[in-house]
């Protein structure tokens, strides 16, 4: 148990309590004193629920393989075509 540090938390029910129960936020010390008031902590803590969950691992494009090696035969039929004409 960690004893001597307060914080302040919001705790939002789940509309779908089918898995989770309720969320719990942890307010950063800074956004305390900021003037921030309740309504607005509880509509960033609701609009934080809907965003959808991104993966850690940004999604790659694979459509850039076969343009380079298209680019790279063309660039080689270009230069065997040099070669063979002078």
């Amino acid at each position: 148990m960690v004893k001597g540090i307060s914080r302040q938390v919001i705790v939002v029910q789940s509309p779908d309590p089918k898995l989770f129960e309720q969320a719990i936020f942890i307010l950063k010390n800074e956004a305390v004193g900021q003037g921030v008031t309740d309504e607005m902590l509880l509509k960033e803590a609701k609009r934080a629920l809907r965003m959808p969950v991104m993966d850690s691992r940004r999604r790659k494009f694979y459509g850039f393989g076969p343009v380079w090696a298209c680019g790279g035969a063309m660039l080689t039929a270009f230069v065997w075509l040099l070669s063979v004409l002078f």
